[in-house]
């Protein structure tokens, strides 16, 4: 019996591949738009009805309060980062709110430089975190959601992640945090979201580096994705254009790849788990795959599948428990 999520697989639609350097987007379309309403963070904290502040004035690490005064959920997508209060973070899991909550929320640190107010409350950074950084982190925290840890990820691999891209970028940065990275390639950022436009009905992006998969992302809503399109292309296209090998392939073959990894996805095993808001969350993990889905009235509100370049190790699960306990504080 096909679940929710390979039934949407199926139904997407690819759209003309758009391309830039080594960078290559398809679109995904979707037939009909999803049934089940909400808004994004960003449109969220526009209109005041949620605030982002640490749990505590001492703070911790790996939790926020999320507080969301609005009558509509809110959708809090996977590697978003907050920006602000103690330390920017991002989130460890796609999220989606319930109406009048207060919501404890998983996240990792991506500034380590920096424990101290810059702000009482957070606000949106306009990025999402660099799909490498965040496909390893995906795959830390189904190895934590697998020992009933919650939704934690491995906080020494994100940190090693900003450093990767501090040093490809050479971009300096006194709190060491990531958002500068992003900052010191703004130029040829603003070139690749002027190339990938978002076109009509279009709820997702399938993203090619080097002529080869690296990862894709989408919502159940047209108008959702629109307000998240531009930090998505963000987040493939830094790392991408950090690490040019070559050029794209031509138009048909990426085509004809791109339905191959969304068949590939289809067919993949999940682990279901519960999520932090509405829905429940299911969990992709392979030797070469690593995602997530947040599924809610039988409608995946979000998801994310990312090619895996970097296979595990033996000893990455004992590696992950010594490492996590080091950064619970």
């Amino acid at each position: 019996m096909e679940n929710a999520v390979q039934s949407r697989l199926q139904s997407i639609q690819l759209g003309k591949v758009q391309s830039y350097k080594n960078i290559a987007i398809v679109p995904l379309l979707a037939p009909a738009d999803g049934k089940f309403k909400y808004c994004t963070l960003g449109e969220a904290l526009n209109r005041r009805d949620v605030a982002i502040t640490e749990v505590t004035d001492a703070g911790s690490v790996p939790e926020l309060m999320v507080i969301n005064r609005g009558k509509n959920p809110v959708l809090l997508v996977d590697g978003e980062e907050l920006a602000g209060a103690k330390q920017n973070r991002v989130l460890n899991t796609s999220i989606l709110l319930k109406e009048v909550s207060e919501t404890k929320i998983p996240v990792s640190c991506t500034e380590q430089g920096r424990w101290s107010y810059a702000s009482k409350t957070f606000s949106a950074s306009g990025n999402v975190m660099a799909y490498r950084s965040r496909s390893r982190k995906t795959r830390a925290v189904q190895r934590s959601l697998e020992a009933s840890a919650g939704h934690r990820s491995d906080q020494g691999e994100v940190w090693d992640g900003v450093a990767e891209l501090q040093a490809k970028a050479g971009a300096s940065s006194p709190t060491s945090a990531m958002s500068d990275v992003f900052k010191a390639r703004e130029d040829d950022l603003r070139r690749c979201e002027e190339t990938f436009k978002p076109v009509p009905n279009q709820v997702g992006l399938l993203a090619f580096i080097n002529g080869a998969p690296a990862g894709a992302d989408m919502v159940s809503l047209i108008a959702a994705y629109a307000k998240l399109h531009s930090k998505l292309v963000r987040s493939y296209a830094l790392e991408a254009l950090l690490d040019s090998k070559g050029e794209s392939s031509p138009a048909d073959t990426i085509s004809a790849r791109a339905r191959q990894f969304l068949d590939e996805i289809a067919v993949a095993e999940a682990s279901l788990f519960p999520s932090i808001g509405h829905g429940t969350d299911y969990r992709y993990n392979g030797k070469a795959l690593a995602g997530a889905a947040l599924v809610h009235e039988n409608e995946v509100i979000h998801a994310a599948f990312f090619r895996l370049d970097d296979p595990e190790q033996p000893d990455k699960m004992a590696s992950y428990h010594h490492r996590r306990r080091g950064f619970e504080s």
